[in-house]
């Protein structure tokens, strides 16, 4: 997704990490944990819906810091695996920013079979998520 603002800004944007909830589909709130906001070790709980319905609470942390690069998280509770966000410039003043999320839902059989279930649901919440980011940054 190409965003109409430079990293920098777009990297300022994604560390505002409650207002995550107002541009990512499926999550109802975004909590710091941690005692620091930025960095490895960065802790938050997540309200996420699943199908539009509150779900769970998913507790994420920072385990990658490349500032105004790359964050990679480790998803820690009942989803479990990596996502990374990555910024990269485009001429003009605006970025790239790449979403992937490397995720499975235990326990592994009953985990597969529900993950091919929700992945079709789960690209278009992350496309409207990458539509609302973009949104977001043009207020």
């Amino acid at each position: 997704m190409i965003l109409p603002v430079g990293r920098e800004q777009a990297w300022a944007t994604l560390l505002r990490w409650e207002e995550q909830a107002d541009w990512m589909k499926d999550a109802d709130s975004v909590r710091v944990l941690s005692p620091k906001r930025e960095g490895v070790g960065v802790e938050l709980a997540v309200k996420t819906r699943l199908f539009n319905f509150p779900a769970f609470t998913d507790r994420i942390e920072v385990v990658d810091w490349v500032p105004p690069t790359r964050i990679v998280v480790a998803h820690r509770r009942f989803v479990t695996g990596t996502g990374t966000w990555t910024l990269d410039p485009i001429d003009g003043g605006s970025c790239r920013f790449t979403w992937v999320e490397d995720v499975s839902i235990p326990p592994p059989v009953l985990g597969a079979a529900a993950s091919l279930v929700y992945r079709p649901f789960m690209r278009k919440v992350l496309r409207g998520s990458l539509r609302g980011l973009a949104e977001h940054l043009a207020r």
